[in-house]
């Protein structure tokens, strides 16, 4: 075993943990964990040696018995559009992407939670390879400070990096312990300071989990819908089958019940004669207001119309550009706030769905996709 393998990532611990780290571990007082928390993301220092306001023999002892030690990059590469990704290696020959997205007066970045995914959404071609793992905290907040640190980014001032989103690569709800850490990392004043409203977590709707977020997270929620009926749902999400829609709407009312000034984003994937036609925005415009209803104030629940991206192998193909304006305008005309989400990045494939990454699936998915892709290249070897 390595000398690595016995010191503690601190990328690992939120406040509360680096605390306990100083005071049980190092015998030192629990105010040294806020010192160390804005070296490493205020001043993205990793090299305890230049951490010069902690003294010799407190570096000494880190030295021993800890590290920062971030995602390693791969490679990066910026799109026309401002968008940046990278590549991140995890252990194991794995991979992960995070995407920044910058935008008017904002710029968003887009986190991983997991190395693949297993919820095998069928327009998600992170669904295509399976689940491998989930992330450690270190391996979730080590992409926002790599970001930040490509970025510049200055808490508290004028900064590059002002939103994160729980939407890259898996599901954030099965990996919650983890993701609630690092999210605790992002929102803390000696972490990278965001507002409460400016992290947001994006799920495919596990229901149980959703209302035990309500109880340990004060974060925005996102959740996946793509369809306002069970029977397409299902088709599209899997996991409607064990939570479908009505239980999922009652779980979004309970998290903006204990939520009163949040409002819940709906995603919605437009995918051309599958879920856009007029019938389906009318139905999605009765789900809406139905919950606005039940809190009894306006804009409770908002819709994000997405433009379908494509991805090799896949039989989905994005809805015309009029068809989402006539579906967002009947949204909008029956009073639910209603935005078309920008196509950014899909030159590097960074757009939402194209998130893919590296993984060593211990699915049999990737063979099965790998196998109706080459079908479709020679239907001849098909038949």
């Amino acid at each position: 075993m390595t000398e690595a393998s016995t010191r503690t990532n601190l990328f690992n611990l939120d406040r509360p943990g680096l605390e306990a780290f100083f005071a049980d571990t190092l015998g030192e007082k629990r105010f040294r964990a806020q010192q160390v928390m804005k070296w490493i993301y205020h001043r993205h220092v990793t090299d305890f040696a230049e951490m010069t306001d902690l003294g010799k023999v407190l570096r000494a002892k880190l030295e021993q018995h800890a590290e920062v030690v971030p995602p390693t990059v791969l490679f990066e590469k910026p799109s026309a559009d401002g968008t940046h990704k990278w590549l991140l290696g995890m252990d194991g020959g794995n991979a992960i992407e995070c995407v920044f997205i910058p935008d008017k007066g904002r710029g968003t970045l887009c986190v991983s939670s997991q190395v693949g995914c297993g919820l095998a959404c069928t327009f998600c071609s992170t669904g295509t390879q399976g689940f491998n793992r989930n992330l450690s905290t270190a391996e979730i907040i080590g992409q926002v400070w790599v970001a930040a640190k490509h970025l510049g980014n200055v808490p508290h001032h004028q900064r590059k990096l002002t939103n994160v989103v729980m939407m890259g690569m898996g599901e954030p709800l099965l990996n919650f312990d983890n993701v609630v850490r690092a999210m605790g990392l992002m929102r803390d004043d000696n972490g990278f300071g965001l507002a409460n409203k400016r992290v947001t977590l994006s799920t495919a709707g596990l229901v149980p989990m959703i209302d035990k977020l309500s109880e340990a997270s004060d974060v925005s929620l996102a959740v996946s819908l793509h369809a306002p009926d069970d029977a397409l749902r299902t088709t599209l999400v899997p996991l409607n089958k064990k939570y479908p829609i009505a239980e999922l709407m009652d779980a979004c009312v309970r998290y903006a019940e204990r939520k009163p000034r949040t409002s819940i984003t709906f995603e919605y994937t437009m995918m051309k004669g599958i879920n856009d036609d007029p019938s389906h925005a009318r139905a999605l415009a009765l789900l809406m207001r139905r919950m606005d209803a039940r809190l009894q104030r306006e804009n409770a629940a908002k819709v994000n119309l997405i433009p379908f991206n494509r991805f090799p192998g896949t039989g989905y193909e994005r809805s015309d550009e009029d068809v989402i304006r006539r579906f967002q305008t009947i949204l909008l005309d029956a009073k639910v706030l209603t935005m078309v989400r920008r196509t950014r990045g899909d030159d590097i494939d960074a757009a939402c769905g194209q998130l893919k990454g590296q993984v060593l699936d211990r699915t049999r998915r990737q063979a099965e996709f790998n196998r109706r892709l080459q079908a479709q290249a020679t239907p001849d070897a098909a038949a």
